[in-house]
């Protein structure tokens, strides 16, 4: 008789070696889970440790004023979104899926709440177009009397530019004086009767803000941008490897605005314990440094009265000043932080310096000469200033580059895109940030359109208003989309002064704002090149296969914005949702927000690069252009070039101008 064990050993032997496999398969399987997650346990350990909590005294420093009316966050976007925080990718199957920019997609059920109509604008009389001016308007007329009123709606051919005043502000702290409540952007009590608000289009930016902080937070913190497909940090911006922190510096106005608490303090907690610019040995855009750095720290200090924000623009505008020392007091595009060391790029026309970069400083130098009390900043500036205002411009135009050292210009290349571009809005936004008082901004503003109405801007052969560039007396019928900008601006010009060019002005910056549209509606991605061509057979079209990419830009929706509150237009609205959706349907990811690298392909692909001005102004344009003109209204704040609101002198208590003027500092 066999042993009993002879009949069941096979069978053990085949249970161990399966059981043997399983447990390889189950080991395998949670170390690849260990490997793909350890970069975000150590990145969320890297926050953690880099955004501790604040002590009890600090949040008391930092005035927010919780229970203020303004600062209460709708229940309504809680109940329409209630599952969108835990569920970010059934959220991003449904963008990629879900969203054609067709009408089925804004029905109600779709996810469109169309905001409520009224009878009447404030300012819808077509004589209110007379006369508009930014002082003249500062008297509040009651809701109920616009919504009673018989008078009907603008239309588009009639525009009704209305500049409300601000709300109640909060009561004013006794040490840093008033301070904007956190989140008031989200306030739906002091609405008014001409602005307002589409909370469902709106509460999608704010969704949008958030998947793209949250994996910037992930993958880059503390680095300058995120490459979302890579999932890493973008080393090839243009500040570079350093961490300068360039998405929190650039972005931490918009959570501000939008209410993102949580956001917002690990955002101002790494400011305070990491950002500076000692011992970062780097040649830094002085233009760039400065409307990012500068204009977002003195964006923040102007919301909150946090001396932080106030040290920390100090900090960064005097590491810039070195750039200043030329003969001509026209500054160097680059400067070494660590050095001092400047110098200019040299692919600029004989090592000139470039206008919409030297000439895109005034806003924050002005307004940092105030709050501190030192005239330095505001005299480097003003040095600039009297260059151009005294050389000799060819034809009244402004040539693109400028020799620092001998004062005279470059290559005759005149653009109101890309190296011009800003400097044009610079002298306007100075005359008003000054409460209009600074007349040689406004002249010179004034005088420049004047030249490129006469000279840059055509009208294509099926009536499209476009500005092109100049070079050397020949036009070349292209335009950039960062001149798509320029359509706010005309119509800024012309709702904030009447005179002679007022009509005209208002007449190119709605033909400006069509003509960009149209780039974008033409293109199968529904987002526009970054430059188009004008000619018998082509309009508004990218042809050169560089032209064709879209790296998330805001001109034309900071564009869609400005004229949105001039003359409440429902289309320019309707035009912002088309490209929020379209932004989601193309450039959104799992992890981050992309550009294009062709925007005629069916399915394009993406550029692994979330920028820090998509969080600065793309959203922030986008979120405001959805709100209630409450929010920052334009006769009290103005915006630098990269979207960060700076408040207007005389109209706006959050102003906060030191008391004494201190004696010039050693900077230089």
């Amino acid at each position: 008789m066999c042993p009993k064990t002879s009949k069941t050993t096979p069978l053990l032997l085949i249970g161990g070696i399966g059981f043997v496999i399983v447990l390889v398969g189950i080991t395998g399987i949670t170390l690849i889970n260990n490997i793909n997650l350890s970069n975000i346990i150590r990145l969320n350990e890297k926050v953690a440790s880099d955004s501790v909590s604040a002590s009890d005294n600090q949040i008391k420093e930092l005035n927010y004023v919780n229970n203020h009316p303004k600062n209460i966050y709708l229940k309504l976007n809680d109940t329409l979104h209630a599952d969108d925080d835990n569920s970010d990718d059934d959220d991003d199957d449904d963008v990629g899926n879900g969203h054609q920019g067709d009408e089925a997609a804004q029905e109600p059920g779709g996810g469109v709440m169309e905001p409520p109509k009224v009878s009447a604008v404030i300012g819808s009389d077509p004589k209110s177009y007379e006369g508009r001016n930014l002082k003249q308007n500062q008297t509040t007329v009651p809701a109920s009397s616009a919504v009673n009123s018989s008078a009907s709606a603008p239309s588009a051919a009639t525009p009704a530019v209305v500049f409300p005043s601000a709300a109640t502000p909060p009561p004013v702290a006794a040490a840093s004086g008033p301070v904007l409540p956190l989140g008031w952007g989200k306030d739906m009590s002091n609405a008014s009767s001409d602005g307002l608000i589409d909370y469902e289009k709106r509460a999608r930016v704010v969704q949008m803000m958030e998947h793209a902080w949250r994996n910037y937070k992930l993958y880059a913190w503390g680095k300058n941008e995120l490459r979302p497909l890579s999932q890493r940090p973008h080393s090839g911006s243009i500040f570079g490897s350093y961490d300068l922190g360039a998405t929190i510096v650039d972005g931490l106005d918009t959570l501000y605005i939008m209410g993102l608490e949580n956001e917002y303090r690990e955002g101002r907690d790494w400011i305070e314990r990491k950002f500076t610019l000692d011992n970062i040995s780097a040649e830094l855009s002085v233009f760039e440094t400065n409307i990012r750095f500068v204009g977002g720290m003195l964006t923040l200090y102007a919301f909150t009265g946090d001396p932080l924000y106030k040290e920390k623009a100090q900090h960064v505008a005097d590491k810039l000043l070195p750039a200043f020392q030329t003969p001509t007091g026209i500054p160097y595009a680059l400067v070494n932080t660590k050095s001092g060391v400047a110098k200019n790029y040299g692919w600029a026309s004989g090592g000139s310096s470039i206008l919409s970069e030297f000439g895109t400083l005034h806003l924050e130098f002005a307004y940092l000469s105030d709050i501190t009390g030192n005239p330095l900043y505001r005299e480097r500036v003003q040095t600039i200033r009297q260059v151009l205002k005294e050389i000799e411009k060819p034809k009244g135009l402004y040539p693109n580059f400028l020799n620092p050292k001998t004062g005279k210009w470059g290559q005759l290349h005149m653009s109101l895109g890309a190296l011009g571009d800003s400097y044009y809005e610079y002298l306007l936004k100075a005359w008003l940030q000054s409460g209009q008082t600074d007349e040689e901004a406004r002249e010179m503003y004034d005088e420049a359109m004047v030249a490129i109405m006469d000279k840059m801007v055509r009208t294509s052969p099926n009536g499209l208003t476009y500005v092109s560039d100049l070079k050397f007396d020949r036009l070349e019928h292209k335009m950039d989309h960062l001149a798509c900008f320029s359509g706010g601006l005309f119509a800024l010009g012309a709702a904030t002064r009447q005179n002679e060019h007022r009509d005209k002005y208002m007449e190119v910056g709605k033909g400006i704002t069509n003509t960009c549209h149209e780039s974008y509606i033409r293109a199968p991605t529904q987002l526009g090149p970054e430059a188009f061509r004008f000619s018998d057979a082509v309009e508004a079209r990218a042809l050169r296969s560089q032209e064709k990419y879209y790296i998330l830009r805001p001109e034309t929706f900071e564009s869609y914005f400005v004229l949105w509150r001039l003359t409440h237009d429902q289309k320019y609205r309707d035009w912002g949702w088309e490209a929020v959706l379209a932004l989601e349907k193309h450039c959104r990811t799992p992890h981050g927000y992309c550009g294009l690298r062709n925007v005629y392909q069916q399915e394009p692909q993406k550029d692994d690069v979330q920028q820090s001005f998509f969080l600065a102004e793309t959203l922030k344009y986008l979120y405001l252009l959805f709100s209630d003109d409450s929010v920052l209204p334009l006769d009290e704040w103005v915006f630098n070039t990269e979207a960060h609101p700076l408040p207007i002198k005389g109209a706006n208590q959050y102003y906060r101008q030191a008391p004494v003027t201190l004696p010039v500092s050693n900077a230089s």
